[in-house]
């Protein structure tokens, strides 16, 4: 029944989960069946050497929770040395508090050459190769979420999506691979000689629309081969249209043995009235202008008037993402922008597609950088808010008609950027929604851990998907809630709680039941009249005119600005606060929790006179049409004359998470043994390829010989390795109260000792204002494999300022973390709050 719905409808949208864990509306086939996108089934990049079909299975092996979900038992062997080649019906020990041992059992793959078992979906594939000679391959393999290739973890393929190539030196004699769960219970796996070691490869492109009227050159991405072990660098693409236009540009660097998607230039056009395909080649050439390879592609040439794709240059990394949008039928500037966000497997250019156009407005869709993403938070919300702010560029939008919808994890996406930015949206129209993936979905491992002195931290480090905390920023916005009845994927519980939960408080929304409806129903289950009829009664108020201010937000770092407030400090990172403000002819009277600097944009307001603001008490005089920074550093309130950036504030206040942004780059450690060279570069690759193929990011990745902190200047760091082993560690940490070496941390004057110990932690870059460093480090061999999970690549996880652990913790979880929690406002170990 399911398959037939999602085959006569451009959109399924399902509900993301992260980890392992998948719907159970979704459990057979894979999203290229219910969505309709076309996986990659053809291997064009090279021979097939081997199709691997025999295998072990370990069954139950998994362990996966919701905010926490790292506990691995064979990441844990890898990183004690103690995995040895498995043989069928071995046992091991299971995770701790469990009886049954873990047993390995033989597993064939059937006549597609696929291994298929439901307890693929909970445990571990092992296959393993014997190679006649040393050599470069690629693994192409589908359906699991990493994979150790010798010991070395790589990612995976767990959408199913068929487009993730892994090149690596095979070794003579036994090749060991072992793969991790994925959503769908099956595996494919090959290896492939490729066709030549630079090479473009078709697959996953990112590609604009040429529009006709716009003459300037568009970007472009596509993914760049690498197979060799030096830096491939000082190259260029050049991109030839069959119509005879050219754009040359000199593109991204790939590091050794790695897949990188990058950057071109599109050309404009001659004829600006064509329609249709538009094929294109591609030709990559080196610093010599030598041809290195070339591939076509076909682009598609649309009026401005008809749905289509764009593309922009992300913040977050610099790579290339695009949006839909379904334009308005009029050509005028001051129209209204409605920002549509999609549900889980849907690319942005089905769900622009769902709308019919309209007259007074343009719809627009973003990526969530993936068709699963983010869950529309963390680096999915900054693409949203990238998209928007893009959009009312290029279409010359009216601010304040500004409006947000969405479908089934779109409508999550809805309720939570409605909540996190209640400014930007005159109203917002959840459809198929529910409020907060926590609440929705079942809870895993982390229900037994509620009351452990860590998992506190790590749920505090989560607080910003927390929807229903926030709930009053509603009251900014008109609601429309639109939900089938008989929905079968996301049910209607969920509205209902949301109706309930806005009926106590709020006295602006609306909410429909469609009969009969089930997850999707048609375009209608989105395109729905009454929700732009409810649209257009709703206008974003001036500044000016905003005169009772509530605002609550989780963290400045995901949300500090609400009309003429700005909360710049919170004394407890990442736990709620929540402001009150009134203006009262020249006063400015105010109440505030968890806020310890604030900016009150007074030049936004149209006052008579001086005003006074008076916060929880005290009086501080204003100057008429003056912004007022006040800090209250726990000897009450006062004014300052601007924000202390060595503090943290909200361009710099912490989370762990929050370092992968800001046109960040990945640093790897070459000062070690050559065992832990050959890791931190592999952790490093390994990220940027997990970060690619959830989030369709490009991240430059250089060794610390490489690394120059001038030609990175302000941008956010990621440093693999110590300070013993990472050159790059006294350029950008110095002064860091807590110090990672070779057999020991230093956490201010507690001094942890060994070489099993791991770390996660964010600290401020000391040579920029705004710029922030993520480390990951270990202290020995053990110490650095504990740290090779990379769940922080999640819109759901939480990851406090800092993350101290042992080897162990990857079988235990929570027991064997040493250290968790959040720095001091002045980034100090001593006013901060950590639970060891």
């Amino acid at each position: 029944m399911m398959r037939k719905l999602i085959k006569v409808t451009p959109l399924f949208l399902a509900v993301f989960f992260s980890c392992y864990n998948s719907v159970s509306a979704q459990r057979q086939g894979n999203i290229v069946e219910y969505f309709g996108k076309e996986k990659y089934e053809e291997t064009k990049e090279g021979s097939i050497i081997h199709v691997f079909e025999e295998g072990l299975v370990l069954e139950h092996a998994a362990r996966s929770g919701v905010l926490f979900g790292s506990q691995d038992m064979v990441a844990w062997q890898l990183a004690n040395n103690s995995f040895k080649t498995p043989l069928e019906g071995e046992e091991l020990a299971s995770y701790p508090g469990t009886d049954a041992p873990l047993k390995w059992r033989a597993i064939s793959a059937d006549t597609a050459q696929v291994f298929r078992d439901r307890n693929l979906r909970r445990g571990y594939l092992y296959t393993s190769f014997d190679a006649p000679v040393e050599e470069v391959v690629l693994l192409e393999a589908t359906g699991h979420t990493r994979v150790y290739i010798n010991g070395m973890v790589q990612e995976g393929d767990h959408y199913d999506f068929g487009y993730t190539l892994i090149p690596f030196r095979l070794k003579k004699g036994t090749n060991q691979f072992i793969y991790t769960p994925g959503r769908f219970g099956r595996v494919a796996a090959k290896l492939v000689v490729p066709a030549q070691e630079v090479m473009l490869i078709n697959r996953d492109l990112t590609l604009p629309d040429i529009i006709n009227g716009e003459a300037e050159e568009k970007w472009g991405a596509v993914r760049l081969l690498n197979a060799t072990d030096k830096d491939l660098k000082d190259v260029k693409i050049e991109c030839v249209l069959e119509t005879g236009e050219r754009a040359v540009f000199a593109t991204d660097a790939v590091m050794p043995m790695a897949v990188r998607k990058v950057k071109f230039r599109v050309p404009g056009v001659k004829d600006a009235f064509k329609t249709g395909s538009v094929k294109a080649t591609l030709i990559l050439s080196d610093g010599r202008g030598r041809e290195l390879d070339r591939t076509e592609i076909e682009l598609q040439q649309r009026p401005a008037t008809d749905h289509h794709e764009r593309t922009f240059i992300s913040q977050i990394d610099g790579s290339v993402q695009y949006y839909s949008v379904a334009p308005s039928t009029e050509v005028a500037d001051g129209q209204a922008l409605v920002l549509s966000v999609h549900g889980a497997s849907v690319e942005a250019r089905n769900q622009a597609r769902a709308y019919k156009k309209k007259d007074w407005a343009h719809i627009v869709a973003p990526t969530n950088r993936r068709p699963f993403g983010f869950n529309w938070e963390e680096w999915g919300r900054i693409d949203a808010m990238e998209v928007l702010a893009e959009a009312k560029k290029v279409f010359k939008t009216e601010d304040s008609l500004t409006y947000l919808t969405g479908h089934s994890m779109g409508g999550h996406g809805t309720w939570y950027l409605g909540v996190t930015y209640p400014d930007q949206f005159a109203a917002i129209a959840p459809c198929a929604s529910y409020p907060d993936i926590i609440g929705y979905r079942r809870a895993g491992n982390d229900s037994i851990l509620e009351a452990d002195r860590h998992y506190s931290q790590i749920k505090r480090a989560a607080n910003a998907g927390r929807t229903l905390s926030l709930k009053r920023n509603y009251l900014q916005s008109g609601v429309y809630i639109l939900h089938g009845d008989a929905d079968n994927v996301v049910s209607v519980d969920q509205a209902r709680l949301m109706r309930s939960t806005l009926g106590e408080f709020h006295n602006n929304f609306s909410y429909y039941e469609y009969p009969g409806g089930s997850h999707w129903y048609g375009d209608h289950s989105v395109d729905w009249f009454p929700i732009f009829d409810y649209f257009k009664w709703h206008a974003i108020p001036a500044a000016k005119n905003v005169q009772h201010i509530e605002f609550h937000t989780a963290s400045p770092a995901v949300s500090a600005q609400n009309y003429w407030v700005r909360i710049e400090q919170q004394p407890r990172s990442w736990d709620f606060s929540n402001v009150v403000f009134d203006v009262k002819g020249d006063s400015i009277i105010g109440s505030v929790e968890n806020v310890s600097v604030l900016t009150l944009n007074l030049s936004q307001l149209n006052l008579e006179n001086d005003p006074v603001v008076v916060i929880d008490g005290t009086s501080i005089q204003g100057q008429k049409g003056m912004d007022l920074t006040i800090e209250n550093a726990g000897d009450g309130w006062q004014s300052v004359s601007q924000v202390k950036t060595a503090e943290k504030y909200s361009l710099r206040h912490g989370g762990f998470k929050t370092a992968f942004d800001n046109n960040v780059v990945f640093v790897y450690a070459t000062g070690g043994s050559k065992e832990e060279n050959a890791w931190y570069l592999n952790k490093a690759r390994f990220d940027a390829e997990t970060f690619l193929y959830r989030g369709n990011a490009s991240i430059d990745v250089v060794s610390d010989k490489a690394f120059n902190a001038k030609e990175y200047k302000d941008r956010n760091v990621i440093i693999y390795g110590n300070a013993s082993n990472n050159a790059a560690w006294k350029k950008v940490l110095r002064n860091a109260p807590l110090h990672v070496a070779n057999g020991e941390i230093r956490f201010g004057d507690e001094v942890l000792k060994g070489d099993d110990l791991g770390t996660y932690f964010v600290y401020p870059r000391f040579d920029s204002a705004t710029a922030s460093v993520g480390v990951v480090a270990g202290t020995g061999l053990k110490g650095m494999k504990a740290t090779y999970a990379n769940n922080y690549f999640s819109g759901i996880t939480g990851f406090p300022d800092v993350m101290v652990f042992s080897a162990d913790y990857l079988k235990t979880g929570l027991e064997d973390i040493k250290i968790s929690g959040f720095f001091g406002r002045d980034w100090s170990i001593g006013k901060g709050e950590f639970s060891k």
